[in-house]
C-alpha cells in the first residue's frame, strides 16, 4: 500500500513489472510534476564545476569542520536522542546532501571523490561507451570498483537503439544483475532453501534437512552458526528435547519443512508482543491483522499506520472511517502521516524501543515521478533507500527474534526484491523464507493503488476483486527474523541522488523535449521535490 518514508513519496500499492507500466507511464506523462512555481536563489558559480556525489562513504567535505558542524546542527534540529541516532542518521545525511547541492543551505559545500583510481575507471568506461551522458556518469559513480571492473571484463556495450531503455538504464541493469546474483532470487524460496543459501550448503545436506522432523529442523536452523559441522548439529537435534510447552514446539514429530512453513503462512506470531503495519493506505490489512490476533487471543497491540493524512484518506476511501472504528474497537492504535524511515523522530513511537514482535509493509513504493519509469536511475534511488532506511529504523524498535514481512511483486522494477532482501540482511534481519502471497492467511484484504487513482479506480475493496494491476501469482511475501549480533554496525549505506547539475543536464523522460528556462525550471522543481521527500514532507 505504498507508503513511506523520509526520502520517499509513498503510494502505489504495488510496484509494477515493466511490461505492465505502459498505462501508468501514460498517466504519469499526463500528470507531470507539480505545477507549483518555486523561487530559487541564484546558483553559486562554483556549482558549474561541482563533481557529482561519490559513494555514500567515499566523499569528503571540502570544508571539513563546517560539514561536521552541520551534521550536529541537523541532529539538534530534530532533537534526536542519542540511542535513536543510528535509526535516522541515513535519512538526515541524505537530506543534508540534497540541501547543500541545491544551494539553499548557506555557502556551497563542494564534495569531491577521494579515490582517483575510481574516477579514472569511470572515465575509462565513459570513453569506452563513447558517452557524455550525465545519467550514465551518475550510474557509474553510484557503483563500486568491483562493479566497474565487471563492466570492463564483461565487454558489455549498451545499445543506443533500445526502444524502452536508455544506455544508462541498460548499464544500471547489468550492475543490478551482478548484485542480485549474490542473493537467492526473488521467487518462492522455502525455509530449507533459504537456510542452504545463507550457509552455502550442499545439495546432499539440503536433502537431509528436508527429511528432518519439525523438532529437529527447528533446532538446526536456530542453533547452526558454522562453528561446527552441520552433521554434528543434526545429531544434537535428534537428542534434544524441548523443555517447555509452547506453540513453537507443537507437533514436534511432524514433517519439519511443512510444519515450519505453516507458522509463516498462518501468521502464528508472539501473542504478547506488539505488531505494527506501515503504509496501509485504506487500513484493510490492519483490520484483517487485528481480527486475526483477536481470534487467537493475543494481548499484543496492533499499531496501524498510513503515510497519508486523514483528510486525504477520506477523499480516496469511503470505508476509511468504518475501518478506523473497527480497529479502535479491537484496541488497535491508528496513526496517520507516519514516515516509516523516520519513526525514531516521530513522538508517537517514543518509548516503543524493543517492543515490536511483528512488522508488516505491503507493496512498498516511493511514488511515481511523471515521465520516468520506476527503474530509471534519476528516480530509482528513492526506492532502494526506502528499504535501506526502513530496515535500519526497525533495528531500534523490533525485539530480537521479531519477524518482518514485506510483500512485493517479484518482477517489480521500483522496489526490487534485491532492495528488500539485501537491505534486510545488511541490517541483521535473517531471510527466513519467500512465500507466495496467495498462500498467506492474511492476503485477502482490500488492495489498493495507494495514490489518487483510488478515488476513481476502486469501485469495491472486497476480496481483492478491484485490484488487477499485476499478476497476483508473481506476488511474494519476503519473511525475515531480527537476529542482532550485538556489534555496532557501520553507518547505513545509501544510494545517492542525482545532483542538481545532473538534473539540469538530463535529457531523459520529461526533460526530453524541454530546453532553456523550461528545462531548468523542471530540474529545480524535481530537485525541490526530492528535498521535500527526504524531509518527510508529503508532496503527492
Amino acid at each position: 500500500q505504498g507508503a513511506g518514508g523520509g526520502l520517499i513519496l509513498p503510494h502505489g500499492t504495488a510496484a509494477m513489472s515493466e511490461h505492465e507500466e505502459a498505462e501508468e507511464e501514460e498517466a504519469q506523462l499526463e500528470d507531470g510534476l507539480p505545477e507549483d512555481d518555486y523561487e530559487f536563489a541564484e546558483v553559486d558559480a562554483a556549482e558549474d564545476a561541482e563533481e557529482p556525489y561519490a559513494e555514500a562513504d567515499e566523499f569528503e567535505e571540502a570544508e571539513g569542520e563546517e560539514g561536521e558542524d552541520d551534521e550536529a546542527d541537523e541532529d539538534d534540529e530534530v532533537q534526536v536522542e542519542e540511542h535513536l541516532k543510528d535509526a535516522v542518521e541515513g535519512s538526515l545525511r541524505l537530506k543534508r546532501l540534497l540541501s547543500r547541492d541545491g544551494g539553499t543551505d548557506g555557502p556551497k559545500k563542494k564534495r569531491r571523490l577521494n579515490n582517483s583510481e575510481f574516477q579514472q575507471k569511470v572515465q575509462e568506461i565513459m570513453a569506452r561507451y563513447q558517452s557524455t551522458d550525465v545519467v550514465m556518469k551518475h550510474v557509474l559513480e553510484n557503483s563500486t570498483m568491483e562493479e566497474l571492473n565487471h563492466l570492463v571484463q564483461s565487454n558489455f556495450m549498451p545499445t543506443r537503439y533500445d526502444p524502452r531503455k536508455t544506455p544508462a538504464e541498460l548499464v544500471g541493469g547489468v550492475i543490478l544483475d551482478l548484485r542480485e546474483r549474490q542473493l537467492a532470487g526473488g521467487s518462492s524460496l522455502d525455509i530449507v532453501q533459504a537456510f542452504r543459501h545463507r550457509w552455502k550448503l550442499s545439495v546432499a545436506t539440503e536433502k537431509t534437512l528436508r527429511e528432518l522432523t519439525h523438532k529437529d529442523l527447528r533446532y538446526v536452523i536456530e542453533n547452526y552458526d558454522g562453528s561446527i559441522s552441520i552433521e554434528d548439529v543434526i545429531s544434537e537435534a535428534a537428542a534434544h528435547e524441548p523443555e517447555e510447552e509452547s506453540t513453537v514446539n507443537a507437533v514436534p514429530h511432524g514433517p519439519g519443512l511443512k510444519t515450519l512453513g505453516r507458522f509463516n503462512r498462518l501468521e502464528l506470531i508472539d501473542p504478547l508482543a506488539d505488531s505494527a503495519v506501515f503504509g496501509d493506505a485504506n487500513l484493510t490489512f490492519s483490520k484483517l491483522l487485528a481480527q486475526h490476533r483477536k481470534d487467537l487471543g493475543h494481548v499484543g497491540r496492533v499499531i496501524a499506520t498510513t503515510f497519508e493524512e486523514i483528510e486525504t484518506l477520506r477523499e480516496r476511501y469511503q470505508e476509511i472511517e468504518s475501518s478506523i472504528t473497527f480497529l479502535e474497537e479491537c484496541d488497535a492504535e491508528v496513526y496517520h502521516g507516519v514516515d516509516c524511515t523516520r519513526i525514531a523522530i516521530d513522538p508517537r513511537f517514543k518509548g516503543m524501543e524493543n517492543t515490536l514482535g511483528a512488522v508488516y509493509y505491503n507493496f512498498p513504493h516511493s511514488g511515481a515521478i511523471g515521465g520516468f519509469f520506476d527503474s530509471h536511475p534519476i528516480v530509482n534511488w528513492r526506492h532502494e533507500n526506502l528499504m535501506r532506511l526502513f530496515f535500519r529504523a526497525l533495528r531500534t524498535f523490533l525485539k530480537p527474534g521479531g519477524v518482518v514481512k514485506v510483500s512485493s511483486n517479484k518482477g517489480a522494477v521500483g522496489v526490487r526484491f534485491s532492495y528488500i532482501v539485501g537491505s534486510a540482511i545488511e541490517n541483521e534481519f535473517r531471510h527466513v523464507e519467500t512465500m507466495p502471497f496467495l498462500e498467506w492467511h492474511l492476503h485477502r484484504y482490500g488492495r489498493s493503488y495507494g495514490d489518487r487513482r483510488d478515488t476513481y479506480k476502486r469501485p469495491d475493496a472486497t476480496n481483492n476483486q478491484s485490484y488487477n494491476a499485476q499478476n497476483a501469482h508473481a506476488d511474494m511475501v519476503y519473511c525475515f527474523r531480527y537476529e542482532p549480533s550485538g556489534k555496532t554496525l557501520p553507518k547505513q549505506t545509501i544510494r545517492l541522488p542525482p545532483t542538481l547539475k545532473t538534473l539540469q543536464e538530463c535529457k531523459d523522460g520529461p526533460f526530453k523535449n524541454l530546453q532553456g528556462a523550461a528545462h531548468d525550471k523542471l530540474a529545480r522543481q524535481l530537485h525541490d521535490r526530492f528535498m521535500k521527500e527526504v524531509s518527510g514532507i508529503h508532496v503527492g
